[in-house]
């Protein structure tokens, strides 16, 4: 039987046809005029999406390349950092700084639970030689989004730099770097943006920068530095990836056209009908604070996940995703992130109802659907 494939996991997500149909044009020389144009006009558009006036650096790599530049370029080895881990990417910042030999007082929370910004402020307190907290603005792991505007109220009081992995987030949850005093902004490609996996970003305040002088990590091809003298002449130190970032540029050309604003609110929106769907399925929610790029559901008693989201994918060709590390099989994430709307949604749960069914868990076909359309109408208001 013909199957039509659902991407419906928090990244790699859908990308766009007129990206997908640029980056099938000709590949054009990394060191011509030509290409300098493109990505002039990437890193003027990239100021747009981080809401910041600090140049963005565009790194040839997953986003986990601009994680480590982010501890490589503005710390020495022995000195002291915050890390708040609540999921798999707050543990990430963490392994970074073991590797780095930096001394990591890790702030903790429940998966499936947001850090309070009091608990940063009461650790930056009791460690005032600490000189970078690193935070994490959607848990991807867990669902979660963290309060990074309240954690930049209490930063700014301090000689820290605040960080922020921004990777699964930005382009779907409300994030403003310079507003909310975000000093080292990190993303990634292939969520928000609506790209293949494989372009990473760092933002970098002067504040930031002054630490950066001071810096003694080692540090070679993230190096920073040659990524500021080489951004001046609409290049990078190193090959671009400069397929990649023909796509980017029209994908940031529609979410222009569509606006910011009007982004955060179709998230939003999806977000919320995507929750009711779940509820009315009899499934409960297990990010407590939850994301607008993904709605992560507790497992029910008596259902495997695994089993549930290989039918789902190798038999009906929509693609969910598990839970991460210790989570794995007790949850299982839906997104509703970057390239999709409604109707990619609709499919999903469709294609979901039929598989509980199959597993032995009775839901009333129809119901996900009709709580979905309901709440999305609902949020909507009067617009179709």
């Amino acid at each position: 039987m013909f199957k039509k494939n659902y991407l419906l996991a928090p990244g790699p997500t859908p990308v766009p046809p007129s990206s997908l149909l640029k980056m099938a044009e000709p590949v054009i020389h990394h060191r011509t005029p030509q290409y300098c144009a493109i990505f002039k006009e990437v890193a003027d558009k990239l100021k747009g999406i981080f809401l910041t006036k600090n140049d963005v650096y565009t790194i040839a790599s997953s986003g986990t390349g601009a994680m480590e530049a982010s501890m490589s370029n503005f710390l020495s080895a022995g000195d002291e950092v915050i890390v708040g881990v609540a999921g798999k990417w707050g543990e990430r910042f963490q392994r970074i700084a073991k590797a780095y030999g930096l001394k990591a007082h890790i702030i903790t929370e429940d998966w499936g639970s947001a850090i309070a910004p009091e608990k940063i402020e009461k650790a930056l307190k009791a460690k005032p030689k600490v000189k970078a907290v690193y935070t994490t603005l959607c848990e991807t792991s867990t669902g979660v989004v963290n309060d990074i505007e309240g954690y930049g109220k209490v930063v700014e009081k301090s000689d820290a730099i605040l960080v922020c992995d921004t990777i699964a987030g930005l382009g779907a949850d409300i994030f403003k770097a310079d507003a909310w005093k975000v000093d080292v902004v990190v993303g990634g490609s292939q969520k928000g943006l609506m790209l293949p996996p494989g372009l990473a970003f760092i933002s970098v305040s002067e504040k930031a920068w002054k630490l950066n002088e001071e810096a003694r990590l080692p540090r070679f091809y993230f190096d920073l530095r040659a990524y500021q003298k080489s951004l001046a002449g609409n290049d990078t130190p190193y090959t671009s990836a400069t397929t990649l970032t023909a796509g980017l540029l029209e994908s940031l050309k529609l979410m222009e056209t569509e606006g910011l604003e009007e982004i955060w609110e179709r998230h939003r929106i999806l977000s919320k009908a995507t929750q009711a769907a779940a509820k009315a399925l009899g499934l409960e929610l297990f990010a407590k604070k939850p994301s607008r790029a993904l709605t992560a559901v507790k497992t029910p008693n008596g259902l495997e996940s695994s089993k549930m989201l290989k039918i789902l994918r190798d038999e009906l060709g929509v693609t969910f995703a598990d839970g991460q590390a210790e989570m794995k099989g007790k949850i299982f994430r839906i997104a509703h992130l970057g390239y999709m709307n409604e109707y990619d949604l609709l499919a999903g749960i469709a294609a979901m109802e039929r598989v509980m069914n199959h597993l032995g868990f009775q839901v009333p076909l129809g119901s996900g659907i009709s709580a979905f359309q309901k709440k999305f109408i609902e949020e909507k208001g009067k617009r179709l």
